[in-house]
């Protein structure tokens, strides 16, 4: 397959040669920069375009008060997702404000009991260490705490409780200019208006829920409002004790709602597409079923791919991911989205190659996030401030076509576990080719890669324990690089 998920490696055609004669591309002019989002990697953004040096202004939009984007917790959960949800352009995502409190809430698919799935030694910006006493996969608290100390030098960048609902381009000689609206979440009537040379799109994926049209979902769902959730909604188990339940879907969110649900619920059962693997089945203590292929209103129950039937069901909690939704990119994002399980025309999974002043970062599944937020901003901070030529169009088109042969529309998904961390690397040795690196990017060695295949057993073993390891050491786990 070539480079991580599809050739030419990062960087290769122009690195150092410059354009093909398709491509005249004048160098870049960014000078103003926005930031969609005040997560972790809109932060990672704002700080390498920071140290590049090359910009001169930076300012970040956050619909919430708070930063930390995803992980910002609120015990409200959304009041109703439609159902079914295939949508991608369902939106902008509704708020909640409660009364006395200062600023609206948009409810995040947080829930009270949750720790990372990724140890923190890992997850970690590179040169920002979790606290010695965290837990080895931090709990929700701690990474929230975490991000606002990283973003207290770049709390000036931020304007805070203000929606973006539209990015329009204009093109004029040559460049790229976009128009950004912001409507205050405060005061319905302040919107403010503002053209910049680039916007980082760091709004994160986990907005638009994903609930798959199941044959009668919507007769069921009109049958029987309360039963059918999405796991967003989820915010605590004890809404499910003593009751039946069906958690559809395997993946990191099945996997702990389950186990969370089912700790309190009269059975539980987990509804899949591809097997469990048998210990962590062992560990969850539910029932695994086939994937459900009608639903039964009048028995309040459903029909599996087997032909086994299961009624009088309590709840059923869909745990069927996200869809990647930008409502503010108006008529562009229905150009560059299709089915919303990727977005078409990146190179790298980063840059719209069409307007590579738009970039996409942490689009990437299965992934280890924050470090490579890092190496793709630091990857368009040197290319912006022409530090960094992109290669031709040609060679980008050519890598965007060969990923979409392969991967369908799931986009951005690494095939294997590890393909984050050679990603990451790619992007380092790219971006190490700089005239001007402002900020290092990370770059794994044999121990990072070590940690990272180890992730999930090591969760689950973390989780037998009763969650106190401070250290994979503490699980009886030593790197040893002659082995590995």
């Amino acid at each position: 397959m070539g480079s991580i998920l599809s050739s030419p490696a990062v960087g290769t055609a122009a690195s150092s040669s410059g354009v093909t004669a398709k491509q005249q591309r004048q160098p870049f002019h960014v000078k103003k920069v926005a930031i969609i989002g005040a997560g972790p990697a809109g932060l990672a953004a704002a700080r390498y375009l920071m140290a590049q040096g090359a910009v001169d202004s930076i300012t970040i939009f956050e619909q919430q008060d708070q930063v930390g984007g995803v992980w910002y917790y609120s015990s409200l959960a959304p009041k109703e997702v439609p159902v079914p949800q295939q949508d991608p352009f369902w939106g902008p995502e509704p708020s909640i404000w409660p009364e006395g409190a200062p600023a609206p809430i948009f409810p995040s698919p947080m829930y009270e009991r949750l720790h990372a799935n990724i140890p923190g030694c890992l997850m970690q910006f590179h040169d920002t260490a979790f606290p010695a006493d965290e837990w080895l996969f931090p709990k929700r608290e701690a990474i929230q705490d975490y991000l606002v100390r990283y973003a207290g030098d770049l709390r000036h960048l931020i304007k805070f409780r203000h929606q973006v609902t539209q990015v329009n381009l204009e093109t004029r000689d040559g460049r790229d200019r976009w128009h950004l609206e912001a409507s205050s979440t405060l005061n319905d009537g302040e919107i403010v208006r503002d053209t910049y040379d680039a916007v980082v799109v760091a709004n994160g994926h986990y907005s638009v829920p994903f609930i798959p049209a199941i044959k009668n979902i919507q007769e069921f769902n009109e049958a029987h409002p309360s039963v059918i959730s999405h796991s967003k909604q989820y915010r605590k188990n004890e809404h499910f004790r003593g009751k039946k339940v069906v958690v559809v879907g395997n993946g990191p969110s099945g996997l702990d709602l389950a186990l969370q649900i089912n700790q309190v619920a009269g059975r539980t059962l987990m509804s899949v597409r591809h097997a469990t693997s048998p210990d962590k089945i062992s560990h969850i203590g539910c029932e695994e079923v086939p994937e459900i292929v009608e639903l039964l209103p009048d028995q309040r129950g459903v029909l599996f791919k087997d032909g086994n039937k299961e009624i009088n069901i309590d709840y059923i909690v869909f745990c069927t991911g996200f869809l990647f939704g930008y409502p503010f990119l108006n008529s562009l994002g229905r150009k560059i989205i299709t089915s919303g399980r990727g977005i078409h025309g990146l190179y790298q999974h980063l840059f719209l190659i069409e307007h590579p002043t738009l970039v996409f970062p942490a689009l990437n599944m299965k992934s280890v996030p924050w470090p490579l937020a890092e190496a793709q901003a630091a990857a368009f901070s040197a290319v912006w401030s022409n530090d960094l030529a992109l290669p031709s169009d040609n060679e980008m088109e050519r890598w965007s076509k060969e990923l979409e042969e392969t991967q369908g529309e799931a986009l951005h998904i690494y095939p294997e576990l590890g393909d984050d961390g050679k990603h990451i690397n790619e992007f380092y040795d790219w971006v190490t080719k700089a005239k001007h690196v402002g900020k290092q990017p990370p770059h794994w060695e044999g121990e990072q890669f070590w940690q990272r295949k180890l992730a999930p057993q090591a969760k689950t073993k973390f989780e037998e324990g009763g969650c106190k390891a401070k250290t994979l050491a503490d699980l009886g786990y030593h790197y040893e690089p002659d082995k590995e």
